[in-house]
């Protein structure tokens, strides 16, 4: 990976976090309470600053996993 990648990945992550965080928000200001704690229980573990900081994002080029694909399946 290189350092272009690297921050557009960084980038999709932030966004994402920014996204999730608005949401839950809007839920909360809407009372939807429940919802709000629905999505929030599927975003927990990106909803913890700390936990956020220190989780690996695992990321694929679909190109480089289809070669691995054909080439495992006529190995």
């Amino acid at each position: 990976m290189n350092n272009v990648d690297a921050l557009r990945i960084s980038e999709q992550r932030d966004d994402i976090c920014e996204w999730m965080m608005t949401r839950f928000r809007e839920l909360i200001a809407d009372d939807r309470v429940d919802d709000a704690l629905h999505f929030a229980d599927e975003w927990f573990e990106w909803m913890d600053p700390e936990g956020y900081i220190n989780e690996q994002t695992l990321f694929y080029d679909e190109d480089e996993l289809a070669e691995l694909y054909k080439s495992l399946q006529h190995g």
